[in-house]
């Protein structure tokens, strides 16, 4: 594969995207937020982004200041806002309270309103009448294994190849995103290039050479698959387990990338 063509002025467009979207209430870290806005305007693949769990914005700024620099098309923005998922439940307010308010104010101060194409609904419902081609899909929505792999299912067939499958909290207690990273990526043939950045796990999706990936995957699900079992009922990990937790955790690389080391990994293969 030719060597990709770094966008110009990539590193300027990453920092103010930053310095917009670090200001929007959220759960992303500076790092994991630039990982997202070097996959978008990187891939090299057709197709829209999508963004499944968008809360009150933090990641939609992101992405959305990113692809409206490069021209990119929309971010498709799928949220039911109804704090649905345990580790949003804090941030309810009252039993009628909805984040979509706050995620509206939130994309247009940061001047992306007509950048972000919002659905208000679960992604299950989005699927149903889904079908345009995807370059990049982020997932951040259920981090319960039914619902992590419900939208990577529901999503993953309209991901063009060589497009991106990304998913948040994978190193966090959460039985949803290391278990479809590891099984369903890591595992799978028909992806190349993958690693975790912070808490984000993500993959390139490479139908045709994908084996020739097979060794580097190989070895980050050996130290990435241990952690299922500690969190495959989404329990809170207390005492032992937690220690266990964190010393496994540990042994996964997941240091931040620069956009020429991300690159870099698609770009070079190894032989077979």
């Amino acid at each position: 594969m030719a060597r990709m063509q770094m966008p110009r002025n990539l590193e300027s467009v990453l920092d103010e995207a930053w310095r917009t979207a670090r200001h929007v209430p959220g759960f992303l870290l500076e790092h994991e937020a630039r990982l997202l806005g070097t996959i978008a305007a990187c891939t090299p693949a057709a197709g829209v982004i999508v963004e499944i769990g968008s809360f009150k914005g933090k990641s939609t700024v992101m992405l959305g200041k990113v692809a409206a620099h490069y021209g990119l098309g929309p971010v498709v923005a799928i949220d039911p806002h109804n704090f649905n998922s345990p580790e949003l439940q804090g941030f309810r307010t009252d039993p009628a309270s909805s984040s979509f308010t706050e995620f509206l104010k939130n994309i247009e101060l940061a001047g992306v309103s007509g950048q972000i194409e919002a659905h208000r609904a679960y992604a299950r419902d989005v699927a149903r009448t889904w079908n345009r081609p995807i370059r990049f899909l982020w997932i951040d929505g259920d981090h319960s294994y039914a619902g992590a792999k419900e939208d990577f299912d529901k999503f993953f067939p309209f991901v063009n190849p060589l497009g991106v499958v990304a998913l948040h909290d994978s190193l966090h207690a959460f039985s949803g995103p290391i278990r479809v990273f590891v099984e369903d990526m890591l595992r799978s043939e028909r992806f190349g290039a993958a690693g975790f950045v912070h808490s984000i796990a993500w993959s390139q999706f490479r139908p045709e050479d994908g084996s020739r990936f097979a060794q580097p995957r190989a070895q980050l699900e050996r130290v990435a698959a241990p952690l299922i079992s500690l969190v495959r009922d989404d329990r809170k990990l207390r005492g032992l387990q937690k220690i266990r937790y964190k010393l496994l955790r540990a042994r996964v690389p997941r240091r931040p990338l620069s956009p020429d080391e991300w690159t870099e990994l698609l770009d070079a293969p190894p032989e077979e």
